[in-house]
């Protein structure tokens, strides 16, 4: 099962050029995704590792690599950490009783942590290579593992069969192939068993809801068998939808006997322009583990984990209170996606006590926010982040006024040379952001906020003084967003934009006062600037007071 050619990973294993994913948008109302962070170099090496699979305790996680001082080509290695908290160990390698001399991968480990399944790269008596699925077991967690076994041609076929995944009650075995009579390069099946000491049937495709013309392969089931997360190939044909060269999808249920929902791709947070595969979820649905070869990596592909987060501001005001629970209670007993949260992210298909303790772990937190400069400084060249690590730098003769703020204290800017100037915080381009201040004075084509190189975020355009957003898409189809409504009156203002994806709004004293539809973001890298125009030009320095600026990475609705 050759995936790597080069510094490219790649599905040979389906023998063809494959392709990815089913329909865009966010993976669903319920959750979405961190920033993807780098398992780093203590997993991670200059080689390929890839495949993951979490334990059912999260203290194990096995991965392939192709690293120097192996068996084989690609080799079955397990890390280790003594809680769900601790920092994961040194990868040991299996040992030659699991890898042999050709390419071991695709390591799956049950519930209980004894059997381990996987597919070795091995010759048929008739001197073909062949890929079928394995399994080796082990007494104890701290035994050895013992001599591998096929599954035998009840599961496998003549064909191509890999990356298994099993349901946590051991009864349901997930994986791919590219056997005939399928929908694509390569298809998702399930065989099922009885019992765990049954012998597993006939695998069963599942279906053009979920298979079409691409390569869909690396399922993972999640631990209570309600959410499939599986990688779609997009190197052609195309599923529509798709970001990259592979992406990471998902398939809902609401109980485990009922058919599995259209895909959703998991979205840009998660999915890149490189490689994105090989899914694998914690079972407590905190985090997703996956491959890619994505730039910032160590080797040629890298592990890489997102945290899986609950949308449980339900009325997108930016904090969950009381208005969030009497939603929830409004649908209690019923199946309500929108505010089925628990036990895990994607919920359980009831809205119950279970969606009340997840509540309750985010009561009164402003969801999504990643900076918040509260400007209430008595003295001092900085202004700092209260929620991160963004502190910024004053610049000009900026003026703190402990006590004329709107909350609490302010900062008074000249208009002629007095800013902020803080780190990177997001490229716009990345996905959903928000941003809102409160601003008192101030002229006509003066910044209130604006990215260093990029463009001016919120500012009072036009001769008027109109607030306006320069946020817009690259190329001939961008355009600024222009509201009506003047913000240069004296009066303190509170002023927000927000942008979920597709749609821009502007905010006046938390009334929406503009709105259009605008696909993409053009990307920036650089800081922002408080209280001055994108390249610091004169005349767009902020003459007034600013205060309690925020920055989410999330759509809000004030």
């Amino acid at each position: 099962m050759k995936w790597l050619n080069g510094h490219r990973i790649r599905l040979v294993l389906f023998g063809f050029v494959a392709a990815i994913v089913l329909g865009g948008g966010s993976a669903n109302a319920d959750f979405v995704f961190g920033k993807p962070v780098n398992l780093g170099p203590t997993i991670n090496s200059e080689y390929a590792d890839w495949l993951p699979c979490i334990s059912a305790d999260g203290l194990e996680m096995y991965f392939s690599s192709n690293r120097a001082g192996g068996y084989g080509d690609h080799d079955i290695y397990v890390t280790t950490r003594s809680t769900a908290d601790a920092d994961w160990g040194p990868p040991v390698n299996l040992g030659p009783t699991v890898n042999g001399p050709y390419e071991d991968s695709a390591a799956f480990i049950s519930a209980d942590g004894l059997t381990l399944y996987y597919v070795p790269l091995y010759f048929e008596s008739g001197g073909s290579w062949a890929w079928d699925i394995w399994i080796t077991r082990r007494l104890s967690k701290d035994a050895d593992w013992g001599k591998p076994i096929n599954l035998g041609p009840t599961v496998n076929s003549p064909s191509i069969d890999v990356t298994p995944s099993i349901s946590n009650n051991g009864l349901e075995l997930y994986f791919a192939s590219n056997r005939s009579g399928g929908y694509g390069a390569g298809d998702l099946y399930v065989s099922t068993r009885v019992t765990t000491d049954s012998d597993w049937g006939t695998p069963m495709n599942l279906g053009p809801t979920i298979n079409n013309s691409s390569a869909d392969y690396c399922p993972f089931i999640s631990s209570d068998g309600f959410a499939l997360f599986f990688s779609s190939d997009n190197l052609g044909p195309f599923r529509p939808g798709g970001l990259g060269r592979s992406d990471i999808w998902v398939t809902m249920r609401t109980r485990v006997f009922d058919s599995w929902g259209p895909p959703v791709n998991l979205g840009a947070t998660v999915n890149s322009s490189a490689v994105d595969y090989a899914p694998s979820i914690s079972a407590d649905g905190s985090t997703l583990y996956f491959g890619s070869d994505r730039p910032g990596g160590i080797g040629s592909a890298d592990l890489w984990q997102a945290l899986i987060i609950p949308v449980v501001d339900f009325n997108g005001d930016g904090i969950v209170d009381l208005k969030d629970f009497s939603r929830l209670a409004q649908y209690w007993g019923q199946n309500e996606s929108s505010v089925d949260v628990g036990p895990n992210p994607w919920g359980d298909g009831t809205v119950d006590i279970q969606d009340v303790a997840v509540l309750a772990g985010y009561w009164l937190k402003e969801i999504g926010l990643i900076a918040y400069w509260k400007l209430d400084e008595a003295e001092g060249a900085m202004a700092h982040d209260s929620v991160g690590d963004n502190d910024g730098t004053l610049n000009g003769t900026p003026l703190w006024q402990p006590t004329g703020g709107k909350l609490n204290g302010a900062l008074q800017l000249d208009g002629v040379d007095d800013y902020v100037s803080t780190p990177f915080i997001l490229d716009p381009a990345a996905g959903p952001v928000s941003v809102f201040a409160w601003v008192k004075n101030g002229g006509a084509e003066q910044a209130i906020i604006s990215q260093a190189g990029g463009v001016n975020w919120l500012a009072a355009g036009t001769s008027q003084g109109k607030l306006m957003t320069e946020l817009m898409a690259a190329g001939r189809f961008g355009r600024a967003l222009i509201s009506g409504v003047v913000i240069t009156d004296g009066d303190w203002h509170r002023l927000g934009l927000s942008w979920d994806g597709s749609s821009r709004v502007l905010y006046v004293d938390d009334v929406q006062v503009a709105k259009d539809t605008q696909a993409g973001l053009a990307g920036s890298q650089g800081g922002l600037y408080i209280g001055a125009g994108k390249n610091l030009e004169a005349g767009s320095f902020w003459s007034g007071l600013i205060d309690d600026v925020k920055i989410y990475d999330r759509a809000v609705t004030p």
